[in-house]
């Protein structure tokens, strides 16, 4: 026999409505952090771009008018472990800086000029404050890499990122004429390799990085860095270099074979992605000083000079390969744009691999 509905009891005891809030995700933070950066973004566009920040997608007009077949390049990449630090410090202002430089250096390596950046932030819980530092990062890694940022995604996944924490990733789109495209096709034996110094480990190594400082050197971010003359923090967190606007000045005035972005990898497996088969390369570990802070990660760490090389840039952020007739052209002209260049080996016949010899020094 069923039982009388106690009709009072039901209605009291029904639950109240969840909403959006309650299930960790506030859309209102999101448009909050938008209104913070908005005019940030602005700063960024060009008469390219066709509309105004809200729409469902971007859209953006290049001329090509000085150009007689103009080729896409684009390129998509994250920051790695390096968010740790930021999570640690509490430092969001460069990450956006380290996401656009990585992304325009690899697209540079090519010869194209960048045209637009796309950004792609994850936050376990969003804060409009980190979020609106990280975006702020991004239009000045834009600005001075002279492109536009014209479209991005927020989103908030409480089940996904623990608070606190956040993943960041961006897409780049560059131009170049066919005929300019830079593939290491006519490199030979003989050309000169030219190095360009890195403001620090950039956007790589990190794994390793915050191993040997804070478990085999017991360090703190705050601590300060042994023989490095900063914090812990502030010399692991310096931003990634662009290498755009110097590498597009120097382009003008000598012919430039083949490049190479020293990212995950090192010099020993990025030189070789620029090198035509049947040819290789030799460094000279003694041709530059690598910044203090290699020294103190290869001491405190006691990393082999293989590993080294094959982690870390090592000091050397970006590598040009020209011919040994315009090698003095080529040192003069980034001397001239105010860069430190570094003649550090010369392509051989052989195998396509880097071959070094004498050892790496520090400053």
């Amino acid at each position: 026999m069923a039982l009388p509905i106690n009709e009072e009891h039901f209605m009291s005891s029904e639950k109240k409505g969840l909403n959006y809030r309650d299930a960790g995700v506030n859309i209102d933070a999101a448009d909050q952090a938008l209104k913070m950066v908005k005019e940030s973004i602005k700063r960024t566009f060009d008469d390219n771009v066709l509309q105004d920040i809200g729409n469902f997608g971007a859209m953006y007009n290049f001329d090509v008018k000085n150009m007689e077949q103009p080729v896409l390049v684009s390129s998509v990449d994250g920051v790695g472990t390096k968010l740790k630090l930021a999570f640690m410090t509490g430092k969001h202002d460069t990450v956006g800086i380290d996401l656009v430089s990585h992304c325009v250096n690899d697209i540079l390596v090519q010869g194209a000029r960048p045209l637009f950046f796309l950004d792609y932030l994850a936050f376990g819980v969003l804060e409009p404050e980190t979020v609106a530092s990280v975006i702020r990062g991004l239009t000045v890694g834009c600005r001075y890499a002279g492109c536009s940022l014209i479209g991005g995604e927020t989103a908030e996944m409480p089940d996904i990122y623990t608070r606190g924490e956040y993943d960041v990733a961006g897409t780049i789109v560059g131009v170049v004429d066919r005929a300019k495209i830079v593939d290491g096709s006519t490199i030979q034996e003989g050309d000169v390799i030219i190095g360009l110094q890195s403001s620090g480990l950039h956007t790589n190594g990190y794994s390793l990085a915050r191993k040997i400082c804070f478990e085999a050197a017991g360090l703190s971010v705050t601590d300060p860095m042994p023989g490095v003359g900063r914090s812990v923090g502030d010399a692991l967190m310096e931003p990634h270099r662009s290498y755009a606007k110097v590498i597009q000045l120097v382009s003008r005035i000598v012919t430039i074979k083949g490049m190479a972005h020293i990212t995950g990898g090192g010099l020993t497996d990025n030189l070789p992605r620029t090198l035509p088969e049947g040819l290789g390369a030799e460094i000279d570990l003694g041709s530059w000083k690598g910044l203090p802070i290699f020294g103190f990660l290869r001491d405190a760490g006691n990393v082999d000079e293989a590993e080294m090389l094959r982690v870390f840039n090592c000091g050397l952020g970006y590598l040009v390969v020209v011919s040994a007739e315009e090698e003095a052209k080529a040192l003069d002209a980034f001397s001239q744009a105010m860069e430190a260049p570094k003649a550090v080996g010369r392509v051989v016949s052989g195998e396509r691999k880097v071959r070094y010899k004498g050892t790496l020094q520090y400053a």
